[in-house]
């Protein structure tokens, strides 16, 4: 196959913010995860040094908090200051302690370097509630809540600049679900209330592909709006924890754009698409494992429905075909940075997360590497790219159905702060190699990097190391070469890069 391009195909600059990522009070996301006093590995304020590095490494540009469905039952008042008060989480049927709140959280951004993202409770909380929370984080002295702030230690505003009203409030799973009328209403009356403490704040909402729920509250709310929000998990397995095969996965991979196409299609259609972008701010090829707890018929003891989140710490399920997968989608966003500025991984520490910590240390999983190669090793302008003669194979997918897929993803970047290309190739197949046509135009040397496994099962535990990055000196790029890649692998080709 051929793939062309030109410096006149540029679709523009990619937010940094698609590489973000997302941390709820889940199983051990937070305590046990990043949070973990105590711990030798922690530091003086209780934070996982290797958590914290390992999340420097990939340059998070942003943390989605505290959910999720979590948020949906929380207020926030409760877990400040030097009273905490615990409660029992209804959305995930455990007693919260509130030691982690809003000063931990904010502090937790500041050693990563990264922008906070506050997820508010639009579900048994109230308009009143979020636009408190926004004095509590960004008003300099005036009211009760910017004066507590200062009372317990931060003198200074949090300055947060992102804000989602709720959650999923349109699921029946969510603990305070709206009805499409209700949900338009009270976005737009929690983003005045909000704004009025801060007109500076930038604020999304719960949306999703449908078409009745979005217009409704793009209809209220739009004046407000500088984001609407999406969701997707792909194998959906919360009941079961029994992973897609690889041929499946890569049916998944067919439609990584169906979303944020549908929901461009409206904004688009709305005449809002100039103002309002597409933050995907919670996604994963896996859905969490949790049985028995987000249906009508919950589990009655804690070995039906707590104890088996455990098995989300299996690290062998998170393999080559989960990099596959995330690469693609990493290549989908950025061919739609456009539309999309936004999107956040969910979730970054343990359960499905890409880090996965032990007492002794952590295991970086093989969507970790796939991070990594992204934003270190990827441009900042993205190309629209054209193909030839590209080869498709036939899969199953998780439906049992036959679905054509292309045998290889692509995605082509420029940098805005130095000369070079990028080129990220995604090979799906399985036990080929896939050639690939570079027809276009670069000069100078080519660099790749690179990870793919033995098998496309391959995985990193503790002490098993199966998916790193490599790297290898290619040669001296020319209109026209052929690369070869790895089965299963997920590369990146530097052309007359220099830092």
């Amino acid at each position: 196959m051929k793939i062309y391009t030109s410096e006149y195909d540029r679709i523009g600059k990619r937010s940094p913010m698609l590489y973000g990522q997302f941390m709820e009070h889940f199983h051990r996301q937070i305590y046990g995860g990043i949070y973990d006093p105590g711990n030798e590995l922690s530091d003086e304020d209780g934070f996982r040094r290797d958590v914290l590095k390992a999340l420097r490494d990939i340059h998070v540009p942003i943390i989605r908090w505290p959910g999720g469905c979590f948020v949906s039952s929380y207020h926030w008042k409760d877990a400040v200051g030097k009273e905490r008060k615990s409660f029992f989480d209804k959305a995930w049927r455990v007693e919260e302690p509130n030691t982690f709140g809003t000063d931990e959280y904010i502090k937790m951004c500041r050693k990563i370097g990264c922008e906070p993202y506050i997820c508010t409770n639009a579900g048994t909380g109230t308009v009143e509630e979020m636009s408190d929370w926004v004095e509590y984080c960004n008003l300099q002295t005036e009211g009760r809540y910017a004066k507590w702030r200062i009372e317990n230690g931060h003198s200074q505003p949090y300055q947060v600049k992102y804000w989602s009203i709720g959650n999923e409030n349109y699921g029946n799973w969510e603990i305070g679900a709206k009805s499409v009328e209700e949900w338009g209403r009270i976005v737009a009356e929690a983003a005045k209330m909000m704004k009025h403490v801060d007109p500076t704040i930038e604020l999304t909402a719960a949306a999703l592909t449908d078409l009745d729920w979005n217009i409704n509250l793009l209809k209220h709310s739009a004046p407000y709006l500088n984001w609407i929000s999406i969701h997707q998990y792909w194998d959906r397995i919360h009941e079961t924890n029994t992973p897609a095969d690889y041929e499946a996965v890569l049916g998944f991979t067919n439609h990584t754009e169906d979303s944020i196409r549908r929901v461009k299609g409206l904004l688009m259609a709305m005449g809002l698409e100039k103002k309002i972008k597409i933050a995907f701010d919670e996604w994963n090829m896996k859905e969490w494992y949790h049985p028995k707890v987000h249906t009508i018929e919950q589990g009655v003891t804690r070995e039906e429905y707590l104890y088996p989140r455990d098995a989300n710490d299996n690290n062998s399920l998170y393999t080559m075909g989960d990099a596959i997968f995330t690469a693609c989608f990493l290549n989908a966003i950025n061919r739609n940075c456009d539309i999309v500025g936004m999107a956040a991984f969910a979730p970054a520490v343990n359960t499905r997360g890409c880090i996965f910590t032990c007492k002794d240390g952590i295991v970086l999983r093989s969507t970790y590497q796939v991070f990594y190669l992204y934003t270190n090793y990827m441009g900042d302008i993205v190309r629209d790219v054209k193909f030839q003669n590209m080869e498709t194979i036939c899969v199953t997918n998780s439906d049992g159905e036959k679905e054509e897929i292309d045998v290889v993803d692509v995605c082509v970047t420029e940098f805005s702060d130095r000369p070079g290309l990028a080129v990220a190739l995604v090979n799906k197949l399985e036990t080929e190699y896939a050639a690939v046509q570079l027809d276009f135009e670069a000069a100078g040397e080519m660099k790749g990097y690179y990870i793919c496994g033995e098998s496309v099962s391959s995985y990193n535990d503790i002490g098993r190391t199966q998916v790193v990055i490599q790297q290898e000196q290619i040669g001296t790029f020319r209109r026209g070469i052929e690369v070869r890649l790895r089965p299963h692998s997920v590369e990146i080709i530097q052309i007359g890069c220099r830092k």
